[in-house]
């Protein structure tokens, strides 16, 4: 991944209820049977592969992440004695290790973290068995906007501009074009790649900041801690001035993703 991220899962669970949301979605999608093999691909703090392993009690659930520190906090709120089948690995999506064992390799809100998607198609198609499910969701092309310019008109600003010399694009949105074309070169037929246009609702503009805190690490953690809040303050200020609350106090934002599903080919006939 081309952003190394010092997460703070704590933090994050917190924070992170539209991520939680749009995987529920999902969800309730699956056709799940209830004894699936499921690989939960940047799993996180854990909540939703926990949901998983609840969804397919004669199942198991495996869920992967490349931050140690989001796997012992999963590891922590999700022990086996509450999840027996239920495990946490460290593992970086771009290497995806365990091959033709899975009936299905689910991710959400991770992707667009990952440099090289192409890398984890093909780690995901060696994962499953014949005829397993691929579902994902993650940003995609034209995600957060309105946010990305608050923040680059806050990160121009003198006080600020000093820290963002050099900053590579820390996130990768992708278009269905860019999926359609490498699904099949993986060996993964696809059945839907879209992007669908979401809404994440903030109660206030404290939730606001919480949210950039937890989950724009490549921005924020740029600016030294002392100046952050004062960082996530101006960025909230400038976001606000353009997109203001409703009539209760909320605060939304724009977000579109790239969900797919595809089904990994059936192996031809030995003759």
């Amino acid at each position: 991944m081309t952003v190394v991220a010092q997460w703070d899962p704590a933090d994050y669970a917190a924070h992170s209820a539209s991520q939680r949301a749009w995987a529920r979605e999902l969800l309730a999608r699956l056709p799940l049977r209830g004894d699936e093999r499921i690989l939960d691909v940047g799993c996180g703090d854990g909540k939703v592969t926990a949901e998983l392993a609840r969804a397919v009690p004669r199942g198991w659930v495996t869920g992967v992440d490349r931050s140690r520190a989001m796997i012992r906090f999963a590891r922590a709120n999700h022990p086996p004695a509450a999840y027996p089948n239920l495990r946490f690995v460290v593992m970086d999506a771009r290497r995806l290790r365990t091959r033709g064992f899975f009936d299905l390799v689910f991710s959400n809100a991770a992707l667009h973290w990952v440099d090289d998607h192409q890398a984890f198609l093909r780690g995901a198609a060696r994962c499953l068995a014949p005829g397993g499910r691929l579902v994902v969701s993650c940003g995609g092309r034209g995600n957060a906007q309105a946010m990305f310019l608050a923040i680059r008109a806050v990160l121009r600003l003198k006080p600020w501009r000093g820290y963002f010399r050099g900053l590579r694009r820390p996130y990768h949105f992708h278009g269905p074009e860019d999926y359609e074309r490498w699904l099949p070169q993986c060996g993964l037929r696809p059945l839907r790649v879209e992007l669908v246009p979401r809404q994440a609702v903030f109660a206030n503009r404290t939730e606001l900041a919480g949210w950039l805190r937890t989950t724009w690490l490549p921005y924020t953690q740029r600016v030294p801690e002392v100046h952050r809040p004062d960082f996530i303050a101006a960025v909230c200020e400038h976001y606000l001035a353009q997109h203001p609350p409703d009539a209760e106090g909320r605060v939304s934002v724009g977000m579109v993703r790239l969900e797919i599903e595809a089904v990994k080919n059936l192996q031809p006939a030995e003759h």
